[in-house]
């Protein structure tokens, strides 16, 4: 199939405006599609599908899911626009569990994601899903063994999450076949193109059959991702769910006064004193201040783990393990952890430091209320971080009361 072909069917004309993806003045897409399933049984999903969804625990679609699901399964291409926490990864997963015919053995969905720790995520969270199906998932990422890749692609599989430069190595080998791909999509595609992938995405794509179906969903949507809708996609079904409908309902959300940085420490002492800590992330806004952290916490004789970009991916999917099998309790962390990573039963996030930028808020404490799941999250705010304060709530439209003495209460 020529380039030029594929970039003929897809683009379909757009004027290579913002106005050809309905992108209003605030930049977020307009809606174009209004139907809303309340629930998984109206969804019409099949019997072993529903089954999987119930046995992880969801009982209710989030806002995201009651729109996008349905779109997302009848072939169409989709963009939808929904802040992290809010159910996405469920969202497509469902959908291409719906998709997959699971007597033919070929490749028939990529989902292509910006970190490998998310490419995992979402992997993990389809086979749980498909629990009762016949489908094989692999996540075709980085930092693995390539062996193992063209072992796995060797046998066949349904559904190959990844990130794009071994999704591209693997085509080029020629063992991932894309030729009977149904469905293609892009997870976080504002966090994807801004880490520079749009070359790699398009060289995969241009694989891909005709008829591809696009889904893209995206937190923001930056000129790169409306280049990408315009590029790639097929008059899609628009949805947007809005900030207000997101992830911080369920969440109680306090600061507390600590005046000065170098009082931090004694303050978050003071709140393991007070709280039973069952599982925490603590956020902190850089690396270095990630180990400085983690040593004085050690030092009091503080079980605690530690994750940053500098570390190797081995080391890094070891500490995720421990975190996530509850058997270290606190893990300490730069933003890096702060996009697609599920912990369930992370009950209480810290903002050691405040997020140098607000969007970030969401997807740090966006962990602790997953799924309808309560959770806490506390700010700690110097005199030089109210401002930033106020314009969070402002931004979320949310209120972030002073720390009540009764916290233990509440976690």
């Amino acid at each position: 199939m020529t380039d030029a072909n594929n970039q003929n069917k897809h683009v379909n004309g757009a004027s290579g405006e913002a106005s050809a993806v309905g992108l209003g003045s605030d930049g977020l897409i307009e809606g174009n599609y209004d139907a809303v399933f309340e629930t998984f049984d109206d969804m019409k999903l099949k019997e072993t599908l529903l089954r999987g969804i119930y046995a992880f625990g969801f009982e209710k679609p989030s806002a995201i899911q009651q729109r996008a699901i349905v779109p997302c399964t009848t072939g169409r291409d989709v963009i939808a626009q929904a802040q992290s926490g809010t159910g996405k990864t469920a969202t497509f997963s469902v959908s291409i569990l719906q998709r997959i015919d699971e007597t033919s053995a070929h490749l028939q969905a990529l989902v292509m994601a910006p970190t490998r720790e998310l490419a995992q995520q979402i992997q993990k969270v389809m086979c749980a899903l498909g629990d009762f199906m016949n489908i094989k998932v692999h996540a075709c990422i980085g930092g693995t063994s390539i062996r193992d890749d063209l072992r796995k692609l060797e046998e066949g599989v349904h559904v190959i999450v990844g990130t794009p430069g071994r999704v591209n190595d693997m085509i080029n080998r020629g063992v991932l076949r894309t030729d009977g791909i149904k469905m293609f999509v892009l997870d976080e595609a504002d966090e994807m193109l801004s880490r520079g992938f749009k070359d790699q995405i398009y060289e995969a794509f241009k694989t891909m059959p005709q008829e591809v179906q696009v889904v893209l969903l995206s937190a923001t949507m930056p000129a790169d991702v409306l280049e990408v809708t315009q590029r790639f996609m097929r008059d899609p079904i628009r949805i947007l769910v809005k900030k207000e409908e997101l992830t911080l309902e369920g969440i109680r959300q306090f600061y507390i006064n600590v005046d000065k940085d170098e009082w931090k420490f004694g303050t978050l002492c003071d709140l393991y004193e007070a709280v039973n800590v069952t599982q925490a992330v603590i956020f902190c806004n850089t690396r270095r201040r990630v180990e400085q952290l983690t040593d004085q916490m050690t030092k009091k004789q503080h079980t605690v783990s530690c994750l940053h970009g500098d570390m190797e991916q081995g080391e890094r999917d070891q500490i995720m393990r421990e975190f996530r099998s509850g058997s270290s309790r606190v893990l300490i962390t730069t933003d890096l952890l702060a996009r697609g990573i599920d912990v369930q039963q992370v009950s209480l996030v810290i903002n050691y430091d405040l997020p140098s930028n607000r969007e970030n808020y969401i997807h740090r404490i966006g962990r602790s209320g997953r799924f309808g799941r309560k959770g806490v999250a506390i700010n700690f705010v110097t005199e030089q971080d109210k401002r930033q304060l106020q314009d969070i709530e402002t931004f979320y439209t949310t209120i972030i009361e002073e720390m009540p003495m009764n916290i233990a209460d509440l976690l």
